[in-house]
């Protein structure tokens, strides 16, 4: 298998076809992944999300070839993940939730280490500049902070120039600035046409990143596409208080709580202005007016029904 990297556009890299996985047998079976079917093209970011058991972390499994499929089909680059996972494995960079790795290794001999079991590794002094740890290369695993140790486990993923990318949770416990660092790696990677699943609880990364989202619920795709897609299907919002209720405006609804209301819109720019004329001309005070776009967390609370992000 060639160390090149496909251009966007090319063949999927990952194709799953009626994806099931079941733990246990019998009645005590449960279905973890109910029948997925989508696929992951060359040089694109595409991020997981999930409610709290969606089975995430099962798909996730499935697809890096560490566990079979209990019925469907997944292939990532044409080959069977876990039947020939030997053939596959060396084109894959995989960045757990929690790395584990020895706390008695500095960070240099731990790159290396990495090094040595890649067909075809980077310099470990490139991929450390890459996450900003160079100036730490003589430091022991043990004594980094929290957000050190995951940009250590970003460098292992990396050390192996791979195509095929898996990113869980990459940016928890960094700091704003090392987590816009990361972001600039992740552009840097996918301009390269490196293929990234990208899973984050943090909603604005995978806004910002992600060519395509899948939002995980139940076992199930609850909603796949574009951030353009998704936050088409749920509405704007305009807020304000007063002790006027606020006209019903054709293809609006609202809701109001005393004084303050809320209302939803598919026509954010024309609604927000109809409102404030209204106001105007009824000489209507509007107390803390917003005016906020849909946005994919909206969309996420929708699904999960208000549950805390699990992603």
């Amino acid at each position: 298998m060639s160390n090149s990297h496909p251009r966007p556009g090319d063949s999927p890299v990952i194709r799953a076809h009626d994806l099931v996985r079941t733990y246990g047998s019998g009645k005590k079976a449960y279905e973890a992944v109910r029948g997925l079917s989508f696929q992951v093209n060359h040089g694109e970011v595409y991020g997981l999300l999930g409610t709290n058991g969606a089975g995430k972390t099962s798909t996730l499994e499935v697809i890096e070839g560490l566990v079979a499929a209990s019925s469907g089909t997944v292939e990532v680059f044409g080959k069977d993940p876990y039947k020939q996972r030997s053939q596959v494995r060396p084109e894959m960079g995989i960045m757990l939730q929690s790395g584990g790795l020895p706390s008695q290794l500095t960070v240099w001999e731990t790159i290396t280490m990495w090094q040595g079991t890649c067909s075809h590794p980077r310099d470990p002094i490139v991929v450390l500049k890459e996450v900003d740890l160079l100036h730490r290369k003589d430091v022991r695993v043990g004594v980094l902070s929290g957000g050190e140790q995951r940009r250590l486990d970003l460098g292992c993923a990396l050390v192996g120039d791979p195509t095929l990318l898996f990113l869980d949770e990459p940016t928890t416990g960094l700091d704003p600035e090392s987590r816009r660092n990361v972001w600039k790696l992740l552009v840097q990677l996918k301009e390269r046409g490196v293929t990234v699943i990208l899973t984050t609880h943090y909603l604005e990364e995978a806004e910002m990143l992600c060519d395509r989202i899948a939002i995980m619920h139940k076992g199930s795709f609850a909603r796949e596409g574009t951030l353009s897609e998704l936050v088409s299907t749920v509405s704007a919002e305009i807020s304000f208080a007063s002790q006027l209720a606020p006209p019903q405006l054709t293809g609006t609804t609202v809701t109001s709580e005393g004084d303050a209301h809320t209302v939803f819109t598919e026509h954010l720019q024309e609604d927000t202005l109809r409102i404030l004329e209204w106001a105007r001309e009824n000489s209507v005070e509007l107390q803390g007016f917003a005016a906020r776009p849909a946005t994919l967390e909206q969309l996420f609370l929708q699904i999960a029904g208000s549950t805390p992000v699990d992603a």
